[in-house]
């Protein structure tokens, strides 16, 4: 999140209209505080077991910024294709694994458990199915010997944070072709 706020300035044509968690404590809502941009938060917990009314929430809160992209980043809870098909081809992810490998959780583990040579991150389109949509950007490290999924992740981080941004500008431009770093 940090870098995708931090890569909007100057000639970027988008700027940060709000960052949304659902994490009362996320560490990224100082952050967006600091650099300007408005934050709310919608805490999943107090909606156990109602999605649909956490969904309005959020839905609600975004409506009110009127974002013309949402980018995820870091948002660990499943969308409905209901609240997708709220903001159909305006919703982008980041993703540590070369999707369409290791869609969901624990992608550097099974990434290394496989014997990989390389791992990475993508983004993508945001669409009803997890991890499924078209592809903006891929970006690859290659997985060590020695590798831990946390050594992994850390190098898959300094790839998402270049990645992104430029995905993202890309997106904004009109260019969906898949970008490879």
């Amino acid at each position: 999140m940090v870098a995708l706020v931090n890569s909007m300035r100057a000639d970027h044509p988008a700027r940060a209209v709000l960052v949304l968690s659902n994490q009362p404590d996320a560490g990224g809502l100082a952050k967006a505080a600091a650099a300007g941009v408005p934050t709310a938060v919608v805490a999943h917990k107090p909606f156990a077991g109602d999605r649909a009314a956490f969904e309005a929430q959020l839905h609600a809160q975004l409506l009110k910024a009127a974002p013309d992209v949402i980018c995820l980043a870091g948002f660990m809870r499943i969308l409905t294709p209901e609240f997708v098909a709220k903001w159909p081809g305006k919703m982008l992810n980041i993703h540590p694994s070369l999707l369409p490998k290791y869609k969901g959780l624990n992608t550097y583990a099974r990434a290394i458990d496989a014997g990989d040579t390389q791992a990475g991150c993508t983004v993508h389109g945001v669409t009803a199915e997890l991890d499924d949509g078209p592809i903006l950007g891929q970006a690859r490290v290659p997985v060590l010997v020695d590798d831990t999924p946390q050594s992994l992740a850390a190098r898959v981080l300094e790839k998402e944070h270049i990645l992104y941004p430029v995905a993202l500008r890309r997106f904004i431009d009109g260019n969906c072709e898949p970008i490879k770093l």
